[in-house]
């Protein structure tokens, strides 16, 4: 999510400390780094029940582990070709054949056209030693031209441009293409979508979308204006599971520092059908913010699917601290459908009693281990496996093209 996003969430709630809290929109970890729960996410219960009663839950198995194997910053250099508008960078995958990470940027074409990066991460035996940037790829609409920016001059009755705000990346596995998704843009009518590409950036097909996720600019319903598809998986059958940044308006207000909220997780086919759609309960906003206009937020910044069919989720939070500085609060949750309620022909969460999806706490961020102050954390995706036979976790930060911000990656042992 771009810094606009953070400035278009206004904290129009009494902002205080909130010692004792025990909702499951905001959980406090175990000595194990798990979180607790009585269990009342199995529960049906009303939005409002979810924002004042817990919705975390034990899940089966054993807790993943995470082991900060790396911290290493990327930057931005005027003079390079390559490296000169990197920034951005929203999602975030890994193809095991060719040893390459690509990385998206969600520059809606003003600091360059739309684009994703190529990379190589070294590895020692410790851990990730550096970053390497490869190349850069811009994506194509169908017509086979960049895509535009705002400022595309347009004659008299033309169509809206289709500006992009890239979110999310996914290698697919079954045709070596990528998949990748744009929260489109509420104030112009600009619908959100899913895209295949070729590697060379070549528009392939679009995933259809479930017409609930879209954006009403003149109805107070849909995908709210930044706060849309902004995570992105496949599953192991081939299935794609999109999550959605925040509530849709017709399901009740975006997180506060006084309350979590409820937003879906849609899982579809490849030709796009609805397999299912669940709520997942996000987070209060675990820390207020302290200066600048006061604006905050959290949401689900990015998903993946775990080998146990579980999903992993990054719920990010962004406060400001002075007047366009912001400070961020990484949460990874592992979450789970099972017993959950299928929504998609549910009109309003508001309105309805559902039972959430189960999550428990694998990591907090700010505990991890980094030395330099966590960022804003976008993407997540699965690395090559060690020496030692454990799989990696690599996540990356979006660095809104802001002097206050870095372009971070983390590498993370699983086991």
């Amino acid at each position: 999510m771009s810094e606009t996003a953070l400035s278009a969430i206004i904290a129009s709630l009494v902002i205080g400390l909130m010692a004792g809290l025990t909702s499951g929109c905001s959980v406090a970890p175990s000595a194990r780094g798990t979180a607790g729960g009585d269990g009342a996410g199995t529960a049906t219960q009303t939005l409002a029940d979810v924002r004042v009663a817990t919705a975390t839950a034990a899940l089966p198995g054993r807790p993943m582990a995470l082991r900060l194997i790396g911290a290493i910053t990327i930057d931005r250099v005027p003079s390079d070709p390559l490296l000169q508008h990197l920034g951005g960078i929203s999602g975030l995958d890994y193809d095991a054949a060719t040893d390459t990470w690509f990385l998206l940027s969600d520059d809606r074409s003003e600091e360059a056209p739309a684009r994703f990066y190529t990379a190589r991460l070294n590895w020692s035996e410790h851990g990730m030693t550096g970053v390497q940037v490869l190349g850069v790829t811009t994506l194509l609409q169908k017509s086979g031209a960049p895509y535009p920016n705002a400022r595309v001059e347009m004659g008299a009755g033309d169509p809206q441009p289709e500006i992009p705000d890239p979110e999310a990346i996914r290698l697919d596995s079954r045709t070596g293409q990528l998949l990748w998704s744009s929260e489109g843009d509420r104030k112009r009518g600009i619908q959100p979508f899913m895209r295949w590409t070729e590697r060379d950036g070549r528009f392939v097909r679009e995933l259809p979308l479930p017409a609930r996720l879209e954006v009403h600019p003149r109805e107070q319903r849909g995908a709210r204006d930044n706060l849309s598809l902004e995570g992105l998986a496949f599953a192991a059958d081939g299935s794609v599971w999109a999550a959605m940044e925040s509530p849709l308006i017709e399901d009740g207000e975006p997180p506060s520092p006084k309350a979590g909220a409820l937003t879906r997780f849609t899982h579809l086919d490849r030709e796009g059908r609805l397999l299912g759609q669940y709520a997942y309960p996000l987070d209060a906003v675990p820390v207020p913010p302290t200066g600048g206009h006061y604006l905050s937020d959290n949401g689900a910044s990015e998903l993946l699917v775990t080998p146990a069919g579980t999903l992993l989720v990054l719920e990010r939070s962004g406060r400001e601290v002075a007047d366009r500085d912001f400070k961020f609060h990484i949460r990874l949750y592992e979450a789970s459908v099972d017993g959950a309620t299928d929504i998609k022909d549910v009109d309003s969460l508001l309105r309805a009693r559902v039972a959430p999806m189960r999550k428990r706490l694998v990591l907090d961020l700010q505990s991890a281990g980094v030395d330099a102050p966590i960022d804003n954390l976008e993407g997540m995706a699965w690395g090559p496996i060690r020496t030692n036979g454990r799989r990696t976790l690599v996540m990356i930060s979006d660095d809104n093209f802001s002097r206050h911000q870095v372009t971070q990656v983390l590498a993370f042992e699983v086991d």
